[in-house]
């Protein structure tokens, strides 16, 4: 693979035509000029919320497929491109905000509670985060640091809603 900074617009159009990236770039969300991450996330919202009207293991199992499935769409789409985690790629943000609302019950103020935790915990990444985003490569290492970010997200939401209700 060669790597380079940035590839061409050609190319990003050639990869997000194909199956494999256009799932990984957010069915196009990612080639957003600014924000694509936290556009990604916005964009798996509605995905999200009809995948919530799923029994709770279905959901659990598609959140699991997805994550599965993302580690080869995203190892697929960073070779196509040349560039470990270009910022394109946001399936990981999507199984990210899945993750975050295993957790919560669906309302608008959980959605964007969850939204809002997710894209922090995902952009200043805390530790462990970092190190699995620095650490950890491939689609294994994109998808990770997501999965991470869900579960700190999710478990800070549902303490919040739970200290809410109780005051």
């Amino acid at each position: 693979m060669i790597e380079t900074d940035n590839p061409s617009p050609e190319l990003l159009r050639k990869v997000v035509r194909t199956p494999t990236g256009f799932l990984a770039m957010g069915f196009g969300s990612g080639l957003a000029r600014t924000l694509p991450g936290t556009l990604g996330t916005a964009v798996s919202i509605p995905i999200c919320l009809l995948m919530k009207q799923m029994p709770h293991l279905w959901y659990m199992a598609a959140v699991i497929a997805s994550f599965i499935v993302g580690i080869w769409l995203c190892d697929r789409t960073t070779k196509a491109l040349g560039v470990h985690d270009h910022k394109s790629i946001v399936w990981d943000e999507f199984v990210g905000f899945f993750i975050t609302m295993i957790f919560l019950d669906v309302t608008i103020m959980s959605v964007v509670v969850a939204f809002f935790l997710f894209r922090l915990f995902d952009i200043f990444k805390p530790w462990p985060i970092s190190w699995l985003d620095k650490n950890v490569h491939d689609g294994t290492g994109i998808m990770i640091d997501d999965l991470v970010a869900g579960l700190f997200a999710g478990v800070s939401a549902k303490l919040i809603f739970l200290a809410y209700s109780i005051l």
